[in-house]
């Protein structure tokens, strides 16, 4: 899979509010899927278990299975990588822009 690939899993994960709610409570601690449902209980269960598979799919949550219980981990490295390729660079720039502004301005 291209590194293109891999980036538009990651941002087509990224792009529902559940599933980044999801992450969100995957950040302090694994979970596993029935506490992850009680969550949200608007929805059902195969619905959060679509939203976690296209978060497995895009590397952003790993599952252990331990006996009967399915617990959800975050992977923090596919947004790390993201932030570096895209978010990094952008706000880096945006800084500089500021800071010449601001030495314009005060001249």
């Amino acid at each position: 899979m291209s590194i293109a690939d891999t980036h538009d899993r990651i941002f087509k994960a990224l792009s529902a509010s559940v599933r980044r709610q999801i992450l969100d409570d995957l950040r302090d601690q694994p979970l596993t899927t029935g506490m992850l449902c009680a969550h949200f209980p608007e929805l059902d269960r195969c619905t959060v278990m679509q939203h976690l598979k296209v978060l497995e799919e895009a590397d952003l949550v790993t599952v252990v299975r331990r006996g009967r219980e399915r617990w959800n981990h975050l992977n923090p490295l596919p947004i790390h990588a993201i932030h570096e390729r895209w978010i990094g660079p952008h706000a880096a720039r945006a800084v500089g822009m500021l800071g010449q502004l601001k030495e314009d301005l005060e001249r």
